[in-house]
């Protein structure tokens, strides 16, 4: 069976240092975590996603961050393997300009407490924000720092 196949946005900014606009993930497991559980948004590309890869990662943005990606130039920083299997392909973008109010989220459901029979939905994202390359990599989950590594090879080029 094929690896699951997502894609996602990199936004960044120049500012004092390169700035990238990542996500906490929400729900109860990520709730009281802080290094290692923020994401760049994200989600599957559908076997229905015809207009391809980048508009699937535009889609999974708005879902997740409230607000459409900004309308710009994206480059694809490559594919990358996931702990979970899963591989991502990232698409970065300069976006100074972008700076949402708020973040709302589309949301999940999932029993909680566990075997409680209670079912509640909760985020997908819960924060958002521009953070420095440095702290963004402590922040990241492990399988996701080589994407900033790539971000730098991009800007560098």
């Amino acid at each position: 069976m094929p690896a699951v196949r997502s894609a996602g946005i990199l936004l960044y900014r120049r500012r004092d240092a390169v700035e990238v606009w990542i996500a906490h993930m929400g729900g109860p497991f990520w709730a009281r975590k802080d290094e290692g559980a923020w994401s760049i948004p994200k989600g599957i590309v559908e076997a229905t996603d015809v207009c391809g890869e980048l508009a699937a990662a535009m889609r999974e943005f708005e879902e997740e961050i409230g607000s459409p990606p900004p309308a710009t130039d994206y480059v694809s920083l490559g594919d990358f393997p996931l702990s979970s299997g899963k591989k991502v392909v990232v698409f970065a973008a300069e976006a100074d300009g972008f700076d949402p109010e708020t973040v709302t989220s589309n949301a999940f459901e999932l029993e909680w407490p566990p075997r409680s029979g209670r079912i509640q939905a909760f985020p997908e994202i819960d924060d958002a924000r521009w953070l420095p390359l440095e702290l963004a990599r402590a922040k990241l989950t492990k399988g996701q720092r080589p994407i900033l590594d790539a971000l730098v090879a991009h800007l560098g080029s």
